[in-house]
């Protein structure tokens, strides 16, 4: 397994060993052993498996309070561009965002600590990305950041005019944005 820290700090992509045979492949989603000096040695207290459609954008997302949320986030089916924007004030990276590239074909992962906003676009068609939290979805404490606010300047490869939930077509803008110390 190899870990490489990226542009905002405690942001990390995780690739993974990956072993193939004549039967297909096999590799580690988790295994906390070897994942808990990258995690923070977080417990994970929800998986969910999402399907999305071609054209389609998911997020900005983040839970605040008791209910902050780190993510494991990978992508097994087709790819994705995942969005990750740092919102911990005290941070020298507060504000920007990056870009990570996650596809079936790669296997790889990015581990998303809590205080970042998060969402992702398909890239090409359909994907499914399935997500490890450290915390369980929490209507009450999540929190949405306009997916294209003008300020962030976010540059997805999605459509102009992208599918978007009511929540996403409806988030917060970052100058008002629910942020971390």
């Amino acid at each position: 397994m190899k870990v490489t820290p990226l542009a905002l700090d405690g942001i990390k992509l995780i690739s993974v060993d990956r072993y193939e045979d004549p039967r297909g492949s096999f590799t580690d989603h988790w295994h906390v052993e070897k994942f808990k000096d990258i995690t923070g040695n977080f417990e994970f207290k929800q998986d969910c498996f999402v399907t999305s459609r071609d054209k389609v954008v998911r997020g900005l997302h983040y839970q605040v309070g008791e209910k902050e949320q780190g993510k494991l986030v990978r992508c097994v089916r087709g790819s994705i561009q995942d969005v990750i924007v740092d919102l911990r004030k005290s941070s020298k990276t507060f504000g920007q965002w990056i870009n990570v590239y996650l596809s079936a074909e790669h296997h790889d992962m990015v581990w998303i600590p809590p205080g970042f906003a998060h969402g992702y676009s398909t890239l090409y068609a359909d994907a499914d990305v399935l997500y490890k939290m450290t915390e369980v979805h929490s209507q009450k404490h999540e929190r949405t950041l306009l997916w294209n606010d003008p300020d962030l300047s976010i540059k997805w490869e999605a459509p102009k005019k992208p599918t978007l939930s009511i929540k996403d077509q409806q988030g917060t803008l970052f100058c008002n944005a629910e942020l971390f110390e």
